[in-house]
């Protein structure tokens, strides 16, 4: 259950978090740009079975492969995909949070 609430916290709190504290004048602009992030999770279903409680989906899904991880983080450095950048990396952090509550 915590592992739950860790995960889907950072999927969904942590970006509404963001835009509330740090874009105050496009808030919901901002807070649905980084909910949108959770888009790359289609990849899933190119899985069987598509959900799995005890996969990492690092490493596993195409688009939580550790060379579009690096592609995320790039684009966090630049002004017009930093939003893109910071969500997909929130994205990305959460699942990391939840590989290593699956191994605890």
């Amino acid at each position: 259950m915590v592992r739950f609430f860790i995960h889907y916290g950072i999927h969904f709190l942590v970006p509404v978090a963001i835009g509330l504290l740090f874009f105050k004048d496009n808030c919901i602009k901002v807070t649905l740009i980084l909910l949108a992030g959770i888009v790359i999770d289609l990849d899933h279903f190119l899985a069987t079975p598509i959900f799995d409680p005890q996969r990492c989906s690092i490493g596993f899904h195409p688009l939580h492969s550790y060379y579009f991880i690096a592609l995320y983080v790039l684009l966090v450095f630049f002004k017009k995909t930093r939003l893109i950048g910071l969500a997909l990396v929130i994205h990305i952090i959460a699942d990391l949070a939840d590989c290593t509550l699956i191994h605890s």
